[in-house]
C-alpha cells in the first residue's frame, strides 16, 4: 500500500465498500455460528470468510485455534509512524442462539429487504465485522495507510466464556498484539432515541464485571411426605430469593459520572454530579427514557437464571444447585463478595463459576476526543455521552494485555428500531443506511486515529 494522502480524511470510502459491508454482513449472517455455550459451535468458515478478504486487501491473517473449529483471526496494517502506538479493532463472529419459528425473516437467511438486512448478527456483532473488512478493503483500492499500525482481529467464544477466543489470544499469542494500547469494538457508538428531539450516541468507556456464580445448598434427603426441616430446596429457594430481591445500592464510577453529566448537559439540567450531597434517582427521574442508558449501570446487580435440584416429585434432595448472573462495577468487588456472603445464608456455599473484570476507560482521553469527533462529523445535530455497559465483551481479556478498550461500533438507526430489544432478540435486522452510515464513521475515526 502506498502512503496515505496528505490529511487522510477528505474522502471517505468508495462506494464499492458501500456495497460490499452489504454483501460481507449478509453473506457472514449465513454462516451459522451459533454459540450455545457446550462447545459445540464451529466458527471456522467465518473465519476463513473474513481471512480471505483480508488476503484480499494485501493482508497477511493468521488462523487460531485452542480447540479445532474455534478458528480466529488475525492480522496487521502497518501504519506510517512506526513510533505510534498499535490500535485494535476486534469483533467476534459467534453468534446467541435463534429460533426460527420466533422470526419474521429466518435468523440465518441473510436476506437483504426494503433495505433493511436480516438475521441472527446484524446488530451482534457481523455488521460491525463486515464494517471493518469493508474499510481494509477500501484502503487498499485507494493506497491508504493509517497513521498507527492496526491489529484486526475477529474471534471465537465471545457469546460464552471466551477460552476458546480473545482469552486464548490474549494467554498463547500476546505477540500479535504487540504496541497495542487501545482498542474498539461492539457496544458503543449506536444511536439511541430518547425522544423525538434528541439523538444520543453512547461510548462505551466502561463494563462491569461479570460475576457467574453457583450457589449449592446441602440439606437431608428423604420422602416428600415427611416432614423436613433441613429441605436444600427450601434453603437454596430462600437464598435465591434474597439474591434475587436485594436492592444493591449506588456506586458511582467515573465512567457513569462522566455520562449523568453528559446527559444533564443535553437536557440543560443545571447539576454538579460530583457534588456529596448528590442524589442520582431525582436526575434519572428527570433524564426520562435517556436514564435507560445509565440506570442499570449504578450499581451491582444479581439475577437468579438457573435452577436444579431433585429427580423425583416424592424425593427430598440432601443438595440443590441455582446460577445467578451477577455484575460488578469497577472498584466495587469486595463489596459483592461481602454482600454475597450474607444474603446467601448458613446452609448455601456459593462459589465463582465465571468471573472477569470490571472495566474503566478514561473520557478525557483523546482517543475518547477522537472516536466522539468521528461520529459527530456524519451526524452534528447528535449527542455523544459515555456509558458504562451493563454486560460485557471481549475487551475484558484484551485488557490483560494492558489495552484499553472502548465500544464503538457506530450505527445511525431510525428512532423506532429498538437497539436495545434487537440484541440478542427476536427478528435482529440492521438498515443498509445504518450500515453505510458505520463504514464512513469507522473509516474516519481509522484514518485519523
Amino acid at each position: 500500500m502506498a502512503d496515505e494522502r496528505d490529511d487522510g480524511t477528505d474522502q471517505g470510502p468508495d462506494a464499492t465498500a458501500l456495497d460490499e459491508v452489504v454483501t460481507f454482513t449478509s453473506e457472514l449472517i449465513r454462516i451459522d455460528t451459533t454459540n450455545r455455550g457446550g462447545g459445540d459451535c464451529r466458527e471456522r468458515p467465518a473465519a476463513e470468510y473474513a481471512a480471505e478478504r483480508l488476503a484480499g486487501a494485501g493482508l497477511e491473517p493468521v488462523l487460531l485455534e485452542r480447540t479445532p473449529g474455534r478458528t480466529n483471526v488475525v492480522a496487521r496494517i502497518p501504519g506510517t509512524d512506526p513510533t505510534a502506538d498499535a490500535l485494535l479493532v476486534h469483533g467476534h463472529l459467534d453468534v446467541v442462539p435463534a429460533e426460527a419459528a420466533d422470526w419474521a425473516v429466518h435468523p440465518f437467511s441473510g436476506e437483504v429487504r426494503d433495505g433493511v438486512v436480516w438475521g441472527r448478527g446484524a446488530v451482534d456483532m457481523k455488521n460491525m465485522d463486515a464494517m471493518v473488512l469493508a474499510v481494509v478493503r477500501s484502503w487498499a483500492r485507494e493506497g491508504i495507510r493509517p497513521r498507527r499500525d492496526v491489529v484486526v482481529a475477529y474471534t471465537a467464544d465471545e457469546e460464552a466464556s471466551a477460552e476458546d477466543g480473545s482469552g486464548f489470544l490474549a494467554d498463547r499469542h500476546a505477540g500479535l498484539f504487540e504496541g497495542c494500547t487501545e482498542g474498539i469494538s461492539e457496544s458503543g457508538a449506536f444511536s439511541f432515541h430518547p425522544d423525538p428531539r434528541t439523538t444520543l450516541y453512547p461510548i462505551g468507556a466502561g463494563e462491569r464485571g461479570t460475576a457467574w456464580l453457583k450457589l449449592t445448598a446441602h440439606g437431608q434427603a428423604g420422602h416428600g411426605s415427611k416432614v423436613n426441616t433441613a429441605n436444600a430446596v427450601t434453603r437454596l429457594a430462600e437464598a435465591v430469593a434474597r439474591i434475587g430481591s436485594h436492592e444493591w445500592p449506588v456506586r458511582l464510577t467515573p465512567t457513569v459520572r462522566a455520562g449523568l453529566a453528559g446527559l444533564a448537559a443535553v437536557y440543560g439540567i443545571d447539576i454538579d454530579v460530583h457534588a456529596r450531597d448528590f442524589d442520582t434517582e431525582p436526575l434519572l427521574e428527570k433524564l426520562g427514557p435517556a436514564a435507560a442508558l445509565l440506570r442499570p449501570v449504578v450499581r451491582n446487580s444479581t439475577n437468579p437464571t438457573m435452577l436444579d435440584a431433585g429427580y423425583k416429585v416424592n424425593v427430598i434432595p440432601g443438595q440443590a444447585v441455582a446460577y445467578v448472573d451477577g455484575r460488578m462495577l469497577p472498584g466495587h468487588e469486595d463489596e459483592f463478595v461481602e454482600t454475597m456472603d450474607r444474603l446467601v445464608g448458613p446452609d448455601v456455599t456459593w462459589e465463582f463459576h465465571h468471573r472477569e473484570v470490571a472495566l474503566e476507560a478514561p473520557v478525557d482521553s483523546p482517543t475518547f476526543a477522537k472516536l466522539r469527533a468521528a461520529v459527530e462529523r456524519f451526524d452534528p445535530a447528535g449527542h455523544v455521552v459515555p456509558f458504562t455497559m451493563s454486560g460485557g465483551t471481549d475487551a475484558k481479556q484484551f485488557s490483560r494485555l494492558g489495552i484499553t478498550g472502548y465500544g464503538f461500533s457506530p450505527l445511525k438507526l431510525p428512532p423506532e428500531l429498538n437497539y436495545g430489544a434487537l440484541f440478542h432478540g427476536v427478528d435482529e435486522r440492521v438498515p443498509v443506511d445504518a450500515l453505510h452510515f458505520g463504514v464512513r464513521v469507522l473509516d474516519h475515526y481509522l484514518r485519523t486515529a
